[in-house]
């Protein structure tokens, strides 16, 4: 297989807005034929995806270096990781466990006071999903990624709005999705590829439409979150937004490990160049911990490409504006390029500081900019968790000594934060069942559900239940022989169970 550059795939016109009414219609119709395709097939189907996007790697991997400056390392990992995630989701669905299946059956004598009818609840698909691409993951959460696979292993069709940071990659990867679909029965029009800005309002806000998912800004996705909500029939959105990912290190963690803590402290904050929604944003530190001290004196990282000139130009913003506060000072960096690519840059203040103007320094600062925050007592962590608003994460650095006093402080934490860690960074999201990859507003939009992980696809599903049916008339996973996990009268059925 031939190697692409991106100057052999032209950068796609936008889609006309009024084309996206034609699209969605097709996107319905293709929807009712993949949601009464059997779970196994559509399995299959996914696998067959990941085989294809593995086999373009040495096509795709080029383009997205060319457009999005990573290197070829960082995004043949992310290519494997959304291969992986795509065969993931058809293990769920070969599983059936995520339907949640329940059955009652008939009983005259339910204890309520009334006969219980036979009833028996599912899932089912939504419809179709405009799902917005995301630009510091050119992968896994773009063309093919997360929310793509989740929606259509969940039986959505999907019209994925590209993001403008890839354009050629993306209709690589388009074209490498709709060839393998073809290639493998599924219907034609399942998956859609639209450019532009409008053609993704236009696609959000069409009456077919029955969900959307994004990953990006806090302004851009609170302006589509209002867009599904106020059309005449809202629709779910599920947005990924923004988030600081505070890490807050204990005295006794810090007199132990003060050192091993700020180098990763450094690792984390510059990885990527700081793009990633994990990055931690603000790290709190005891006064005169060996933490600050090895900060002041580390030699940095140099500059690193940024995503694109947006992203340079919105971190360069935000870090002066950070820097602007008083009580806030620049504890180490160097200089930026010439051309504004920004140098790792550590700034310091003080709890007491950051309380009394919270919404000028606890914000994200997308790029490669960390803020220290000293305290005197660990009473302080407790009252900047109480303080703070939703994140995806949120990262306790302690010892075996620290845990009789900490349960406030991690209690607090799970009501702001969707992933706590131990002794753990943020940066690096794992791919599995128990991932949980969201977190209260401002980090998302629907705070119950995640973006990374099996439980992605029950964002795209709704529950239904059948009272008194004919086994003829209902789901296959419904039927009293079926054998996938459910729940039957009361009874959770597994495996082992049946």
């Amino acid at each position: 297989m031939s190697t692409l550059t991106s100057t052999e795939i032209s950068v796609p016109d936008e889609t006309a807005p009024d084309a996206v009414p034609e699209l969605v219609a097709a996107a319905v119709e293709a929807g009712r034929v993949w949601a009464a395709t059997g779970r196994e097939d559509r399995a299959d189907v996914l696998d067959a995806v990941a085989d294809a996007l593995d086999a373009a790697g040495d096509e795709l991997v080029p383009l997205a270096m060319a457009e999005s400056h990573l290197p070829e390392g960082r995004l043949r990992g992310e290519l494997t990781r959304t291969t992986f995630q795509l065969r993931l989701f058809g293990q769920a669905l070969r599983d059936g466990g995520y339907l949640d299946v329940r059955v009652d059956h008939a009983d005259p004598d339910w204890p309520m006071g009334a006969p219980r009818p036979d009833l028996r609840r599912t899932q089912v698909p939504l419809g179709p999903v405009v799902v917005f691409a995301a630009v510091n993951f050119p992968f896994a959460f773009s063309v093919a990624g997360g929310d793509t696979a989740s929606a259509l292993a969940a039986g959505c069709p999907v019209l994925l709005k590209a993001h403008p940071g890839h354009l050629r990659l993306s209709v690589a990867t388009a074209e490498v999705v709709r060839r393998a679909l073809a290639a493998s029965g599924a219907p034609d029009d399942l998956f859609t590829l639209l450019v532009g800005v409008e053609a993704g309002r236009a696609a959000l806000t069409d009456p077919g439409v029955q969900a959307g998912a994004f990953t990006g800004s806090t302004t851009g996705g609170r302006t589509l979150f209002d867009l599904a909500n106020g059309r005449p029939v809202p629709i779910p959105f599920f947005g990924e937004l923004g988030s600081v990912n505070p890490v807050f290190v204990t005295r006794a963690a810090a007199e132990a490990r003060g050192p091993e803590i700020a180098a990763q402290a450094v690792a984390s904050f510059t990885l990527g160049a700081g793009q990633f929604c994990t990055k931690p944003g603000v790290l709190l530190v005891p006064e005169g911990s060996s933490v600050l001290e090895v900060l002041r004196t580390t030699d940095l990282p140099g500059p690193a490409p940024m995503l694109s000139e947006r992203m340079v130009e919105g971190h360069a913003r935000v870090r002066h504006e950070l820097e602007d506060v008083p009580g806030t000072e620049v504890l180490v960096g160097g200089p930026d390029t010439a051309d504004g690519t920004p140098a790792p840059t550590v700034l310091l203040t003080d709890v007491a500081t950051l309380l009394a103007d919270v919404e000028a320094l606890f914000r994200e600062c997308f790029g490669p900019t960390l803020l220290v925050a000293t305290y005197a007592a660990e009473d302080d962590l407790l009252s900047l968790a109480q303080t703070i608003d939703g994140q995806l994460t949120a990262t306790v650095f302690g010892e075996d000594s620290d845990v009789p006093h900490l349960a406030g402080l991690v209690t607090t934490l799970a009501t702001k934060a969707g992933r706590l860690l131990w002794n753990a960074w943020p940066t690096g999201v794992s791919v599995t069942d128990a991932q949980q990859h969201g977190g209260p507003y401002p980090a998302t939009t629907a705070p119950s559900t995640t973006s990374v992980g099996t439980a992605a696809i029950s964002r795209f599903l709704r529950p239904v239940a059948f009272q008194g049916f004919p086994e003829g008339l209902l789901p296959a996973e419904l039927t009293d022989g079926a054998t996938l996990p459910r729940r039957v009268d009361g009874v959770l059925l597994t495996d082992t169970t049946r």
